[in-house]
């Protein structure tokens, strides 16, 4: 399998580094927040922005878009999540849960449920019903970086700054499993759409694959970039998977083999010029978004031959 990626489009306009990328509600558009205080929405056909931007009082870390409901959740650097209804395009709560940055917000419809996790070493549960706070659960005297949910909706993994992935049961959030994945930060979380494996990316930039059947046991053990590791991506078909990094590249792995088969870097393809800090691959598996640190969201054409 050959892996080729074409720079299509440029996407510019922040005024300062890009951290997060969001599914929007509209077909062929996505949404992008960052350190400019703006969540700006893009038309990813033609590469102009759609007609929505939303201000916040602080950088804008995260965000979680839950279509059942139309509602676009924004965490910022001052520890709020802002919810929008995307459908009057109008901010109708705040919720102040976090005493530091906001990195992740997830949700779960099966346990109709959202989450958050921030620079407090804190993981939040609250009701998507009625936006109220069911649970705070401290997991780490350090920051928490990046969830995700397994595919049954049972369980979610959590990246934290020292190191550690911890893995709880959203029915009766009692932690399962906590193990070290990374000697430095663990960053980046992903559980691996076959229900097998999960991955892991840290500041030490290594790539790291867990065997969930044999009790998150290593697998694989990747050097697989120069500085930290920031996101793991799969695309929407799992043929392959992407990981961003401090380094300014973007790297495409089978996600089977796990092996390497793209470098995306500023020489070759016309890549980003500083850190890359986020992904968002569309619903088509040729088309990867990477953003970071340049201002910039770069829009790649995937290709397989």
């Amino acid at each position: 399998m050959q892996i080729a990626a074409q720079r299509t489009s440029a996407l510019k306009g922040h005024q300062g580094a890009v951290y997060a990328l969001e599914k929007a509600p509209w077909p062929g558009t996505l949404l992008s927040g960052g350190a400019d205080k703006l969540i700006t929405a893009w038309n990813l056909k033609d590469g102009s922005h759609y007609p929505f931007m939303a201000r916040f009082p602080a950088p804008v870390y995260s965000m979680c878009y839950i279509p059942e409901l139309h509602l676009l959740l924004a965490g910022t650097s001052a520890g709020s999540i802002h919810i929008i209804d995307m459908e009057r395009k109008e901010e109708v709560k705040i919720l102040q849960h976090h005493t530091a940055q906001i990195f992740d917000i997830r949700y779960s419809w099966l346990q109709q449920s959202f989450y958050s996790v921030g620079g407090d070493g804190n993981f939040a549960i609250c009701s998507i019903q009625d936006l109220s706070l069911i649970r705070i659960k401290r997991l780490a005297a350090t920051k928490l970086r990046q969830m995700d949910i397994r595919a049954d909706q049972k369980a979610i993994a959590i990246a934290s700054g020292d190191g550690k992935i911890h893995l709880i049961d959203l029915r009766d959030y009692k932690e399962l499993l906590s193990f070290t994945a990374h000697d430095l930060s663990a960053n980046a979380v992903r559980f691996h759409p076959e229900g097998k494996m999960l991955l892991t990316g840290g500041k030490d930039a290594y790539l790291k694959v867990w065997d969930m059947k044999e009790n998150y046991e290593l697998s694989h053990s990747i050097p697989a970039h120069n500085y930290a590791i920031y996101a793991i991506c799969f695309s929407p078909d799992g043929q392959l998977f992407a990981t961003a990094s401090r380094d300014k590249t973007v790297k495409i792995w089978d996600s089977s083999s796990f092996e390497l088969k793209l470098r995306i870097n500023q020489e070759k393809q016309g890549g980003h010029v500083n850190s890359v800090n986020t992904l968002l691959w569309s619903d088509t598996p040729s088309c990867l978004v990477s953003a970071g640190d340049d201002r910039s969201l770069l829009k790649w054409d995937i290709s397989i031959s």
